[in-house]
C-alpha cells in the first residue's frame, strides 16, 4: 500500500498547488481572464494530472500494488468531490465549455479562450505527471516508466460501439448537469462525482470513459492501436454528439442556432375561460374608446 499512499500524496500536492494558482491568479488578474483563462488552465491541469495518476493505479494497481477496482472507484470519486468544490466554476471541459457557448452564457472569444486555457492546462498536466513518473518513487512508477513506451489504445471495442459508448456517457453527464445546474454546490458536487464515478466503473472497459476531449488527447491519443480518425471519432465526435443531444432534449432547441422549440410546444400553464376572455377585451376596448386615446405597453422588468 505505499504506492498507494504516494499516489495519494500527488492528489493532494497537486491540489494545493492548483488551488494557489487559482488564488494568486484572482487577486492578480482581471476577472474576464481569470475566468476564462487561470481558472480553466489550473482546472484542466488539476484535471489531468490526478486522472493519468488513477489510470496508472487502474492498469497496474491489481496485480503491481495488490487493491482492486473498488480502492480505484473510491479515489475517482473522492477526487471528483475534490475537483467540484475546489474548481471555482470551471469546467476544464472543452464541450461543457461549448455547450454554454450554445446556450447564449459565453461569447465566441470567450469560449475560444477558454479552450485553449484547457489544452494548455492538460498539456501542462501531462508534462508534470510524466516528470513525476520518471522519479520512480514507487514500484508502480517504475513498472508505468517500463510500459510508458508501448501503451495501447484504450478503444477495447469496435470504433462505432466505442463512439456511442462515449457519446452515451457524454449525454448522461450533461443531462444530470443540466438538471443540477441550479442545485446547491453540497448536493451538485457529490452528485456529479457519483455519476462520473458510475460512468467510469460502466464504459471504463471499453473505452476508458473520458467524455472530456482535452483529457483524452492527452490519455490516449499517442498510444498505438488505432489511428488518430478513430480517436477523433470515438474521444472528440463522440462526446461532442452527446452534448447536442443532451442539449435538444432538455432544452427542445439550441438557442445559439435556432430560437423555436423543436420538442416541446410553449403553453400556458393555466387555462382561461374564453367568455371571461372576450368580456376583458370587450371592457378593455369600451374603456379605451372612452378614454379617447391609445393604450401604452408597460415597459419589461
Amino acid at each position: 500500500m505505499a504506492g498507494l499512499n504516494v499516489s495519494i500524496a500527488f492528489f493532494s500536492l497537486i491540489v494545493g498547488v492548483c488551488q494557489a494558482l487559482r488564488w494568486i491568479s484572482k487577486r492578480l488578474l482581471p476577472p474576464g481572464a481569470y475566468s476564462c483563462l487561470a481558472r480553466e488552465l489550473a482546472g484542466s491541469l488539476q484535471l489531468c494530472a490526478s486522472c493519468l495518476e488513477l489510470r496508472m493505479l487502474v492498469e497496474i494497481g491489481p496485480w503491481g500494488g495488490g487493491f482492486g477496482p473498488d480502492v480505484v472507484l473510491t479515489l475517482l470519486f473522492l477526487l471528483f468531490v475534490v475537483h467540484g468544490a475546489s474548481f471555482d466554476g470551471a469546467s476544464a471541459n472543452p464541450t461543457v465549455s461549448l455547450q454554454e457557448f450554445l446556450l447564449l452564457e459565453s461569447d465566441l472569444a470567450a469560449t475560444a479562450a477558454k479552450l485553449l486555457a484547457q489544452a494548455a492546462g492538460t498539456g501542462v498536466g501531462w508534462a508534470v505527471t510524466k516528470l513525476y513518473w520518471s522519479w520512480e518513487l514507487t514500484q508502480l512508477h517504475l513498472i508505468q516508466n517500463l510500459i510508458a513506451s508501448e501503451c495501447s489504445s484504450s478503444i477495447r471495442a469496435s470504433v462505432h460501439h466505442a463512439a456511442f459508448a462515449e457519446c452515451t456517457c457524454s449525454f448522461l453527464f450533461h443531462l444530470v448537469l443540466h438538471k443540477l445546474h441550479q442545485s446547491r454546490p453540497m448536493y451538485r458536487v457529490p452528485a456529479l462525482a457519483a455519476t462520473v464515478t458510475f460512468l467510469t466503473y460502466t464504459a471504463g472497459p471499453f473505452t476508458g470513459a473520458f467524455f472530456n476531449p482535452a483529457l483524452a488527447a492527452a490519455a490516449t491519443f499517442h498510444c498505438s492501436g488505432s489511428s488518430v480518425w478513430d480517436y477523433i471519432q470515438v474521444y472528440w465526435l463522440g462526446p461532442l454528439a452527446g452534448m447536442l443531444a443532451a442539449l435538444l432534449l432538455f432544452q427542445g432547441n439550441i438557442p445559439r442556432l435556432f430560437q423555436k422549440n423543436l420538442l416541446y410546444s410553449q403553453k400556458s400553464k393555466y387555462k382561461i375561460p374564453k367568455a371571461r376572455v372576450a368580456a376583458h377585451v370587450e371592457g378593455d376596448e369600451a374603456q379605451r374608446k372612452r378614454k379617447g386615446k391609445k393604450s401604452i405597453p408597460e415597459p419589461c422588468a
